[in-house]
């Protein structure tokens, strides 16, 4: 992306976590702050025997094989929240290749990203685009009940998104409120940053969490697989369980090098 073409609402020096995330999966919607920012995080996990790129392929794997098993156990209706800008499989193009009647709602509040996202799906009658903010979970469900019933089984999505909030409570609350829409044979998939206990050097992750402060995003939290367990309570989590985001129902077992040491959690839960 020029950073001379800058839509209106944007400030280009001011790095977006959705941008950065498209600059680790090779993408173009970036401006110069964004791939910066990403640089720097970029080489501090490499000095920490970590690749960010990979981790990002990681989680875009998880994510395509998790909405994938759920469509095939019969899901019918989708929320992606934090879904970043658009990249090959999405979710709505992994589904409906299952289900083609499959409603999918997305969920972000980067301009930049609603701004794409609207383009992409204007022949798409069965997805949607919303703005809205993770921290008010309530809001979005309210907007996205004007696409999805959720008196039916609705999987809900949040793909490498609550570690960008860096209070503990608050986002049990969040995905609590979440949780709680959830009627029986409803989903919930997340994964999240972590890094292995004796891998975090702290002065690299002080640094890292710098880099993050500076963004859109305002932080950023690494947690355990205790914490991330948590998340499930009251669902049927699904083997494997709460696992790397590689490790989930992955047929192939080439770990790349760069994911020894840290990436994402990864799991899916049902309520019976």
């Amino acid at each position: 992306m020029a950073d001379e073409h800058v839509p209106q609402g944007i400030d280009p020096t001011v790095p977006s976590v959705a941008r950065m995330y498209d600059y680790y999966l090779g993408g173009k919607d970036n401006f110069h702050a964004d791939r910066e920012a990403a640089e720097h995080i970029v080489r501090l996990a490499r000095d920490n025997g970590s690749d960010v790129r990979e981790v990002a392929r990681a989680n875009r794997g998880f994510l395509i094989r998790a909405v994938r098993h759920m469509a095939e156990a019969g899901v019918r209706q989708f929320l992606d929240i934090g879904t970043g800008l658009p990249t090959q499989d999405n979710v709505h193009q992994v589904v409906q290749r299952i289900a083609p009647e499959s409603k999918v709602v997305y969920v972000d509040n980067d301009p930049i990203v609603l701004v794409h996202a609207q383009a992409l799906l204007v022949d798409n009658p069965g997805t949607f685009v919303a703005d809205g903010d993770l921290r008010r979970p309530a809001d979005i469900l309210r907007a996205a009940a004007a696409h999805l019933d959720f008196d039916k089984p609705v999987a809900i999505v949040l793909a490498a998104i609550l570690h960008f909030i860096h209070d503990d409570d608050e986002v049990s609350g969040i995905v609590s409120t979440l949780r709680e829409a959830l009627v029986p044979g409803g989903y919930l998939a997340l994964s999240h940053a972590y890094v292995e206990p004796e891998a975090g050097e702290p002065d690299k992750l002080d640094e890292a969490r710098g880099v993050y402060r500076r963004s859109a995003s305002g932080s950023i939290a690494w947690r355990d697989r205790e914490t991330v367990r948590g998340y499930f309570d009251g669902l049927e989590l699904l083997e494997p369980g709460v696992v790397p985001g590689q490790d989930w129902r992955n047929d192939d077992p080439y770990l790349p090098p760069g994911l020894a040491k840290g990436g994402v959690l990864a799991g899916v839960g049902r309520l019976r």
